[in-house]
């Protein structure tokens, strides 16, 4: 990365090209906010503050809990909470000991839980009450030998009967006590909160995330404690005129995201921010908690921000705190970005990545140019590429599509206990990615498609985000999806799914009509079908994946 790139000339003032990283992994950053910055608040709940010298101190206990559980070095502890102070402590206390967090989804089926944990090789599970019963039916199958339980109101600063109204009273499950189960609180109250010595290496490997599974069998991505704090601090730098131990960030999305990881929980605790938790990412939560808490950042996927502007109060809010909102993980509108701007003045970031990058490799420039349909330039001391899709050796000119492949201290160790899968994505240290895309004349990368989800018509290669982003600007049109579909003359043909505004109503032809005039022909879809509802991730994302199994059970029922 030595010559200079055509990225660099878009970094706003102060951004350096290459970073000198400091070599402290994340317990040891948490272990300096404390002595920092010890009276400010490290996570806010529902309204209950935790300072970071107290979460410093409830780190070292929980650290003390796990090793009299008989928790050692290199062991991995699987976590199945939504964002609780609970899994902050307990991440951070896998951490301090050397151990692995393992995080998996809690809106995970049995069967998919069952398969993470056995495949983690995890021993110890910290999960939330409300998740027992399921806990239960698949304990015995897994490798789990000691589960402890969190209840919602363990760090709630009000009895549970006064439940934020948004976290439902069901979320709370009394506690039957039975072998090789506990609790958190009771645990953790047993051990003193002297400080425990770092165990936590640089190039060891700190925590497992699985990546999607929406292709396959998830897998487990091995991120060293380098690539964690390296990611956290070339997105640190990115805001060179952001104050440590002053902001405040919405943990909109998951901690067993990659972005919720890294860019939420990490990123605050590097800098001594205020972390804002959010148990439940949903459009009516977030506007309720930004009413409540007044973020400084509010990061989220596209659907909450097209939730939050359909929604008149979030409108009439005063939103004059907000100093910057950040997207991932989907595309972008360019009438959502300018609305979210006209409504606050406030400059929306694109972030891009992969859980294989921890996940940081593209921002949008901090304070710079703001350009729609873009992801931003790459960040310090990163290359990217864009590569041909057939050979991916062949460098693209500046505006050709290709795969995009990514080098940098935040690239993957690899996929535990999969050698095949890792040699196939990483080679010669550059990652590739999966991802087609290009680059413009100021170094920002645009984001084409998935080269898996390429639809072949006739001879054309058309890549279903590009219709997407068109079908997204319909006045009426609240979300979209295309997928390509078998066709007997053109090979596949392309259909979208379509989910209409509230009070509006859309005809197949409108939609059609709307599309050829923004799109070459052969790239509009033929067919439109209407839905209440597209599938999505935990965090918003839309499935691609599942709108196709959908489409071919439907047309399997139809030929029956």
């Amino acid at each position: 990365m030595a010559q200079e790139k055509i990225w660099f000339k878009s970094y706003a003032p102060g951004v350096p090209h290459e970073i000198d990283f400091e070599k402290m992994t994340l317990p040891e950053a948490l272990k300096r906010s404390a002595r920092n910055y010890p009276e400010s608040t490290a996570l806010l709940f529902m309204g209950k503050h935790l300072s970071y010298a107290e979460l410093d101190r409830l780190v070292n206990r929980f650290a003390r809990a796990l090793l009299d559980l008989g928790v050692k070095k290199g062991e991995k502890v699987a976590l199945l909470l939504p964002n609780l102070p609970q899994a902050v402590i307990a991440i951070y206390a896998a951490f301090r000991i050397g151990a692995v967090a393992v995080m998996n989804n809690p809106l995970y089926t049995e069967r998919e839980l069952e398969y993470q944990f056995n495949d983690s090789d995890s021993k110890v599970l910290v999960s939330l009450d409300l998740l027992h019963p399921r806990i239960l039916k698949i304990k015995d199958k897994t490798k789990i030998e000691k589960v402890i339980y969190c209840h919602i109101n363990d760090y709630l600063p009000f009895p549970k009967k006064q439940l934020f109204p948004l976290v439902k009273k069901q979320m709370y499950r009394k506690f039957e006590p039975r072998e090789g189960f506990y609790e958190f609180l009771p645990i953790i109250q047993k051990y003193t909160d002297t400080p425990v010595e770092n165990a936590s290496n640089w190039e060891e490997t700190g925590a497992f995330i699985y990546t999607g599974g929406t292709t396959g069998v998830s897998k487990g991505v091995m991120l060293t404690h380098a690539n964690l704090s390296c990611n956290v601090q070339q997105f640190s730098v990115w805001f060179p005129d952001l104050k440590k131990g002053a902001e405040s960030v919405l943990a909109v999305f998951p901690f067993f995201h990659s972005a919720g990881f890294t860019a939420i929980m990490n990123l605050c605790i590097w800098n001594g921010y205020t972390d804002i938790l959010v148990p439940r990412p949903e459009p009516a939560t977030v506007m309720e908690m930004v009413k409540k808490f007044k973020p400084n950042y509010l990061p989220a996927v596209p659907t909450i921000f097209v939730g939050l502007l359909n929604t008149p109060e979030f409108r009439q809010m005063d939103l004059s705190f907000i100093k910057g909102f950040f997207s991932g993980a989907a595309p972008l509108a360019a009438d959502t970005l300018q609305q979210m701007k006209d409504l606050t003045g406030a400059t929306m970031l694109e972030v891009y990545g992969l859980t294989e990058t921890t996940p940081i490799a593209t921002v949008t420039p901090w304070g710079g140019k703001i350009k729609p349909g873009t992801v931003g330039t790459p960040v310090p001391s990163t290359d990217v590429k864009i590569v041909d899709v057939d050979t991916g050796k062949e460098e693209q000119k500046i505006g050709t599509p290709g795969e995009i492949i990514v080098k940098g201290p935040q690239v993957m160790k690899g996929y535990y206990k999969q050698p095949e899968e890792t040699a196939h994505v990483l080679k010669d240290g550059w990652l590739y990615t999966g991802d087609i895309g290009m680059f413009d004349e100021d170094g920002y990368l645009t984001i084409v498609d998935r080269k898996k989800d390429m639809i072949i018509a006739g001879g054309y290669n058309i890549y279903p985000r590009e219709i997407d982003e068109i079908l997204f600007q319909h006045p009426k049109i609240l979300e979209a999806c295309s997928i390509g579909v078998p066709d007997a003359y053109r090979g596949e043909t392309v259909k979208a799914y379509v989910v209409v505004k509230p009070g509006e109503t859309l005809t197949a032809d409108e939609v059609i009509q709307f599309s050829r005039e923004k799109l070459a022909a052969y790239k509009a879809p033929k067919m439109v079908e209407f839905i209440d509802a597209l599938p999505k991730s935990a965090v918003g994302k839309i499935l691609r994946k599942e709108v196709k199994d959908m489409d071919r059970k439907k047309s399997q029922q139809k030929k029956a």
